[in-house]
């Protein structure tokens, strides 16, 4: 209750002043909807919200699932091998400086207008926060740690196994969470490429109808696919991980 009230005033007091705005100035729906309309029409187009909802749902988890096992393993492959490091660092940032607009038209003419392309945009998108993420944590272990279990015979694999991936989960679920958000937007954008179902869709028709009521709808729809994600991230963070103290400092905080 303590961490959740600050932000839910916050947007109680955006929607009210929204709502009263709306009605003073008396703006045109279809410029600017009040949060009573868009309720609305959110509850009267709720079925196909959710069919829609359910679709975009299902490329989010397979791609950032993808995302996630491919940044995983790309962290250990440079964390274990200097000249890979060398050879996929570049790699690594280029993939972040391609715009992701750009890139998703290619897929679809390389793959198709099918699920690969799409799965492959919220992978590429996901991909690089993980990687780093967990590179940062693997690379941060102890020192003193290491030369301990260095000096009582510890070999490579042992390192690894029993102190530098314990050591690099926080890292690594910080990596997730930002990625689980990331995967909804992958997800938004190649569906605006081409597609019959999801949220991505829903707006592109939404907006091409001046429905703007329905295009809000279908963001807050998003938003909240987002926060459901993060929070889920960090409810799986909490059963893996029993004791991270940068956790406990800010519980106490």
């Amino acid at each position: 209750m303590k961490r959740g009230w600050p932000p839910v005033t916050v947007v109680v007091l955006l929607l009210l002043t929204w709502q009263t705005g709306v009605a003073v100035f008396q703006v045109e729906s279809w410029l600017l909807p009040s949060p009573v309309e868009i309720i609305k029409e959110g509850y009267s187009s709720f079925p196909r919200l959710m069919m829609h909802t359910g679709a975009t749902l299902k490329i989010c988890i397979i791609g950032f699932t993808v995302g996630a096992a491919c940044g995983i393993a790309a962290a250990l492959l440079m964390h274990l091998s200097r000249p890979i490091k060398a050879g996929l660092a570049p790699m690594l940032i280029m993939t972040q400086n391609i715009p992701t607009i750009v890139l998703a038209p290619l897929l679809v003419v390389w793959f198709g207008f099918g699920l690969l392309p799409k799965i492959i945009v919220i992978a590429l998108v996901c991909f690089f926060p993980i990687a780093v993420s967990m590179m940062n944590g693997l690379a941060e272990t102890d020192y003193s740690m290491k030369s301990y279990m260095r000096m009582i015979g510890a070999g490579r694999w042992q390192l690894l196994l029993k102190l530098e991936l314990p050591h690099s989960l926080p890292y690594l679920f910080s990596g997730l969470r930002i990625s689980a958000t990331y995967s909804v937007m992958g997800a938004v954008i190649s569906e605006w490429l081409g597609a019959s179902s999801g949220l991505g869709y829903y707006l592109t028709l939404s907006s091409s109808a001046y429905r703007t009521d329905r295009v809000f709808a279908g963001i807050f729809i998003i938003v909240l696919l987002s926060l459901l994600l993060y929070a889920l991230i960090g409810v799986l963070e909490k059963a893996v991980i029993r004791w991270n103290p940068s956790r406990e400092r800010e519980d106490e905080a």
